[in-house]
């Protein structure tokens, strides 16, 4: 039995042998595969730093259009098939989640991309106004009692007035918390804070000044009034910032005010940069809170058209003259500065705003720049289009009396 053990023992230490060299043999790819595993992290780490340096500067807006529009059937220009819109010379349009939003005298009405009518709702407005920010949209008569919010492609909430109530402005946040300025007898403006179920949160009325319109901040937590009046015998517009809350006042004291020009304002927004507001000679910009950031003045030319839709800027359509196709394209910052200046010798019928874009419509083309205004894509061939609604991923809507379509850029 001993004779045995001992007979097989150089025959295990062979085996002890071979797999010691085996295993060697065998850790020999690990070490390889960590090395590259080591490699592969830090270039991973590398690329994740890159693109945080430099997310500004890329673009893959390319991306999110082939998701949104992949099922839509479109020319080798990138047009899709033209559809017909119930609408008149009155009306005014907003893009909702890629649909188009018509607000007419005759009615409100949302169409998908393709023209399928989602919404179709008959009211008489004589002042119709469509506004959007997210997936809610706005429709009202400005003057008029009539509000309509449109949701998830359908009509989610309206409001009607009494006869001796108007309504001033209206408008919507990303989150869908909505502000209402109306008139009401015995006060110059009455502005209600609605949150994203269109429950009313607060209200102030006033008296004292008159309201001309309003804005809510991203977070919900601050409304700003615009108000007109006398300071000090001279007229002006004055930004009243107000907290959000769940109680009503009347002749409220506002938390901040800041002089915001001794002009008209035409037109107030609030977005994720801070407030903007145009006035017939200068646009302002204000922080939220409330302190103003910079000013571009364009006294002495004629603003043909602006859009305030950019992203952290404003485009504005500035002419020497009230007439003639000679123009500037200006891009302002919220510092007031101008970001970038284009000439335009021929006449421009629509300009439009989103995000980093900026669409410019003239007679036989659509121009699409970025907010230096170096041209990201061109369209020729609008096929008698009139206004163009820019969007933020880089398409656009294209519409002219009675049909719209949407152009998304190969």
């Amino acid at each position: 039995m001993p004779r045995h053990i001992f007979s097989n023992q150089p025959h295990r230490l062979e085996k002890d042998k071979e797999g010691r060299q085996a295993g060697r043999t065998e850790k020999r790819p690990n070490r390889l595969l960590r090395l590259l595993a080591f490699l592969l992290t830090v270039a991973l780490m590398l690329g994740a730093v890159v693109l945080i340096v430099n997310y500004d500067k890329l673009n893959f807006d390319f991306v999110k259009r082939w998701f949104s529009y992949r099922s839509l059937s479109r020319t080798d220009s990138g047009q899709a098939e033209s559809f017909p819109f119930d609408g008149d010379g009155t009306s005014t349009f907003a893009t909702l989640d890629g649909d188009l939003l018509v607000c007419s005298s005759t009615g409100v009405r949302l169409y998908s991309a393709s023209g399928q009518v989602y919404v179709d709702r008959t009211v008489v407005m004589e002042h119709p106004v469509a506004v959007s920010a997210g997936n809610t949209a706005l429709a009202y008569d400005a003057g008029g009692q009539t509000l309509l919010v449109c949701r998830d492609r359908e009509e989610a909430f309206s409001l009607e007035l009494s006869s001796d109530e108007q309504i001033l402005s209206a408008d919507v946040n990303e989150s869908g918390w909505m502000v209402v300025v109306t008139q009401i007898s015995g006060y110059k403006g009455v502005v209600t804070v609605y949150d994203s179920q269109f429950q009313p949160k607060m209200q102030v009325s006033l008296s004292s000044r008159f309201v001309m319109d309003a804005a809510l901040s991203a977070d919900n937590r601050t409304v700003v009034l615009l108000t007109m009046g006398l300071t000090d015998g001279t007229f002006s517009s004055t930004a009243e910032f107000y907290p959000v809350g769940g109680s009503t006042s009347t002749e409220a004291a506002p938390e901040t005010s800041t002089l915001v020009g001794s002009e008209v304002i035409l037109e107030m927004t609030w977005d994720s940069y801070g407030i903007w507001a145009l006035g017939e000679s200068s646009v302002y910009h204000l922080n939220g809170d409330g302190e103003l950031t910079g000013s571009c003045s364009y006294a002495g030319r004629y603003l043909k058209g602006y859009s305030l839709d950019g992203d952290g800027t404003v485009a504005l359509l500035l002419g020497k003259y009230r007439a003639g196709s000679s123009a500037q394209l200006v891009v302002v910052d919220d510092q007031g500065e101008e970001r970038a200046v284009l000439a335009m010798e021929e006449q421009v019928l629509s300009i439009s705003a989103a995000g980093r874009y900026v669409g410019v419509l003239t007679a036989d083309r659509l121009d699409i720049y970025d907010q230096d205004l170096s041209l990201y894509n061109t369209l020729d061939g609008t096929q008698s289009a009139r206004k163009v609604l820019q969007r933020s991923d880089g398409s656009a809507m294209l519409i002219d009396n009675s049909t719209a379509r949407i152009y998304v850029p190969q």
